[in-house]
């Protein structure tokens, strides 16, 4: 579902040049990286299905410890560009297409992988050197807390160090994305039409549901860490619902409710049935 979903937005955002705008290039950005995220969780979890293959290496643990977190970074970047774009599209909507331009667009793209795709390089490497018990490591979702945890060695240092990388991903972004909607909350209450409050009331409300599921499963996933009763298992339980949820919900809130995204999907399967009966 979560491939299929983010792969038709992808597809018909490449595609249709009536989507070639600010709002949906983030869009098509978003769903690329829950592409990656699913992509770099899944074929490990349908080993562990099927032949119950708990374990990994530590090289294949490392990269995608990488590629998941560089990922989610990424996103979190992201996600702030977009609470960016929708403040400036309520706030200031006749300055719109002169703010969020192409070139400002792709700016704001290529900063938001620059920085999601930078951030947790020091972390990842730093918890490769750490000495283990053992030659494998006894669980198949890579996440940071989890791997640093069973470590022999005394991880207080690499857990702060990923706290830290985590308020700067994350907590940061998220300052920023509560100003603007705030901003946007009051732009709102000046509008008269109630049918128009309404609209941008749903359009806010979709976003913040995915940026609170977003930020909150990362929180008490570092929260719970700090605590050595807590297994790592439900630190692996925590990532894992963060991960399929979050990246299931996005192309239906974001996208699939969207009334252009609905139209092309249209023309798309409708030229597609066309092409065939010819």
């Amino acid at each position: 579902m979560i491939l299929i979903g983010n792969l038709i937005i992808f597809t018909l955002v490449l595609t249709n040049p009536k989507l070639h705008t600010a709002m949906y290039i983030f869009l098509s950005n978003l769903s690329l990286i829950d592409i990656g995220i699913t992509t770099s969780v899944l074929p490990k979890m349908i080993s562990v299905c099927l032949w119950n293959d708990v374990t990994i290496s530590y090289s294949a643990c490392f990269v995608q410890m990488y590629v998941h977190l560089s990922l989610e970074c990424t996103e979190s970047f992201l996600l702030c560009v977009m609470a960016y774009d929708h403040y400036v599209a309520i706030c200031h909507p006749l300055r719109y297409n002169t703010i969020i331009n192409k070139n400002v667009c792709f700016l704001l793209a290529t900063a938001a992988w620059t920085c999601g795709l930078c951030l947790p390089a020091y972390a990842v490497i730093s918890t490769s050197q750490l000495h283990f018990c053992s030659n494998k490591i006894h669980f198949w979702f890579c996440d940071h807390p989890p791997v640093v945890s069973p470590s022999c060695l005394d991880t207080t240092f690499l857990m702060n160090v990923g706290i830290i990388c985590a308020f700067i991903a994350m907590y940061f972004q998220f300052t920023v994305i509560i100003w603007s909607y705030s901003r946007i909350i009051v732009a709102i209450s000046k509008i008269w039409s109630l049918e128009g409050r309404r609209k941008a009331f749903s359009t806010c409300s979709s976003h913040l549901t995915i940026i609170l599921i977003f930020y909150i499963a990362p929180s008490c996933i570092y929260i719970s860490a700090k605590f050595k009763n807590v297994h790592c298992n439900v630190l692996i339980l925590i990532s894992i619902f963060n991960c399929f949820l979050t990246n299931s919900m996005n192309p239906i809130v974001y996208s699939f409710r969207n009334k252009e995204i609905k139209a092309a999907l249209r023309k798309l399967c409708f030229s597609k049935v066309g092409s065939h009966d010819e």
